[in-house]
C-alpha cells in the first residue's frame, strides 16, 4: 500500500486503472475499454466532488487555503474539463494527457489529506515512497520510449532508402512505413503518460518536503522538455495522421532530450537521496 489508508489506496488504484483503459482505447481503438475507463473516471470525479465539498465546508469560516488544497481544486477542474473536451471535441489524446496531469495532482492531494487526518505515514516517508514510484515509472517509460525511438530510426532509414531507390535484402526484413508509423504512435501513447506520471510523482515528492530548488534540476528540466516534444508529436499525429518522417524526427528529438538528461545525472544529485 502507498498509504496506511485503504480508501485512499482504492481511489488511487481505480483512477490509475481508468487511465489504463483510456490508453488501450487511444492506442488500439478499444471502445469497450473506453467505456469502462469512462465509468471509473466518473466514479473518481464523484469522489473528488465529495472531497471538494468537504473542503468548502471546512473553509466556510476561514477562506484561506493551502497550496495543496488549491492544486486539488485545479485537479477537479482539469477532470471536469476533460469530460467537456471528450463530449464536444472528441480529442482523445488531449483527454488522456489532461487526465494524467489531473491524476498526478489528485495523488499528491490525497496523500496530503490522509497525512492531516493521521492515517498516513510521515511526510518524509510519503515523499520517499513517491520517489520510488517515480523511479519505477520512469524506468518503464524509458524502456517503452527506447522501443519507440528504435522504430522511429527504422522509419527514417527505410524512408531514405526508398526515396533514393536503394533496394536490398535488408528492406525485405523490415516492416512497411505504415506499420512502423503505427507502432511508433502506439509505443509513444503508452510511454508518454508513464513519463509524465513519473515526473509528476518525482516533483510531488520534493514539494511535500519543500525542496523546491530540486524542481529546477538539470535532469528534471530536460525531462520536461522531452515531454513537451513528445506531446507535440502526439497532438500533431492526432490532428494529422500522415505526418510520416516529421513525426519520427520529433519522436527522436524527444528521446534525445531524455538521453541527454540521463547523462546529465553526473551533474545532478536528483536521485542520490533514495
Amino acid at each position: 500500500m502507498l498509504t496506511n489508508d485503504w480508501l485512499t489506496d482504492a481511489v488511487l488504484y481505480i483512477y490509475a486503472l481508468s487511465l489504463l483503459f483510456f490508453v488501450s482505447d487511444v492506442a488500439y481503438g478499444n471502445r469497450s475499454g473506453r467505456r469502462i475507463g469512462t465509468g471509473l473516471l466518473v466514479f473518481a470525479w464523484i469522489l473528488q466532488t465529495f472531497f471538494l465539498l468537504d473542503l468548502l465546508i471546512r473553509h466556510l469560516d476561514n477562506p484561506d487555503v493551502t497550496f495543496r488544497e488549491y492544486v486539488f481544486f485545479v485537479s477537479w477542474i482539469l477532470l471536469s474539463v476533460s469530460f467537456v473536451i471528450d463530449l464536444f471535441f472528441k480529442a482523445q489524446i488531449l483527454v488522456l494527457l489532461v487526465n494524467v496531469v489531473a491524476f498526478a495532482v489528485f495523488l499528491v492531494n490525497l496523500l496530503g489529506r490522509t497525512q492531516r487526518s493521521g492515517a498516513s505515514l510521515a511526510s518524509g516517508e510519503v515523499a520517499h515512497r513517491l520517489m520510488i514510484i517515480h523511479v519505477a515509472l520512469i524506468t518503464l517509460a524509458f524502456v517503452v520510449l527506447t522501443i519507440s525511438a528504435l522504430l522511429a530510426g527504422m522509419h527514417l532509414f527505410l524512408n531514405e532508402r526508398l526515396k533514393k531507390k536503394r533496394f536490398g535484402t535488408i528492406l525485405t526484413k523490415m516492416p512497411s512505413l505504415e506499420t512502423l508509423d503505427k507502432f511508433i504512435f502506439h509505443s509513444s501513447i503508452v510511454g508518454v503518460p508513464l513519463l509524465l506520471l513519473s515526473l509528476s510523482t518525482g516533483t510531488a515528492a520534493f514539494l511535500l518536503e519543500e525542496r523546491y530548488s530540486r524542481i529546477f534540476d538539470l535532469r528534471v528540466l530536460l525531462s520536461f522538455a522531452a515531454v513537451a516534444m513528445y506531446i507535440l508529436y502526439l497532438v500533431r499525429k492526432g490532428t494529422n495522421p500522415n505526418i510520416g518522417t516529421k513525426g519520427a524526427r520529433w519522436n527522436l528529438y524527444g528521446y534525445l532530450l531524455l538521453i541527454v538528461g540521463f547523462f546529465a545525472s553526473s551533474l545532478s544529485d536528483f536521485h542520490n537521496w533514495l
